[in-house]
């Protein structure tokens, strides 16, 4: 039992610690969306000086709307918001939300994540040293979430 004790006690400090960053990250995707620059060109990995793709303002805006459902998933299973769904759709939902940054700091094997072959880069740097340990802290904190008998309130 003190297992779960303190599972629970640290989910909702982590789990809201993600939200707060899946909220931030969505407001800068959706920010960007409406031609916002600050900040975009050090989020788009490079090859040869080169942008390995341009963002379209539709993708921008589908990254930022599910960076904010991530952030509402976690606050509902931490027990910060009330479930505005069925409470299963938030308990499997907290643990989609830990694969998919786990599987983005794990990486595509070439230029993003930490089996990225391009190093040399400005993304490369911060997705070394700042994307990709923020991915692992979400996906860490969502299965704190998961885990934890904490629910929705």
């Amino acid at each position: 039992m003190e297992y779960l004790e303190s599972l629970e006690a640290a989910a909702f400090p982590l789990g809201l610690a993600a939200a707060v960053l899946l909220f931030v990250a969505s407001a800068l995707h959706i920010y960007w969306a409406f031609g916002g620059r600050w900040g975009l060109y050090a989020a788009i990995p490079t090859d040869e000086g080169e942008f390995v793709f341009r963002p379209e303002p539709l993708g921008l805006f589908g990254i930022g709307f599910g960076l904010a459902l991530a952030g509402l998933i976690l606050l509902v299973r931490v027990g910060t918001l009330g479930p505005v769904a069925p409470l299963l759709l938030f308990e499997w939902g907290t643990w989609v939300v830990a694969a998919v940054f786990l599987l983005r700091a794990l990486g595509d094997f070439r230029y993003v994540g930490l089996t990225k072959r391009v190093w040399e880069t400005r993304f490369a740097r911060l997705d070394t040293y700042v994307y990709s340990p923020l991915c692992l802290f979400v996906s860490f904190a969502s299965l704190a979430a998961a885990l934890s008998p904490v629910t929705g309130t």
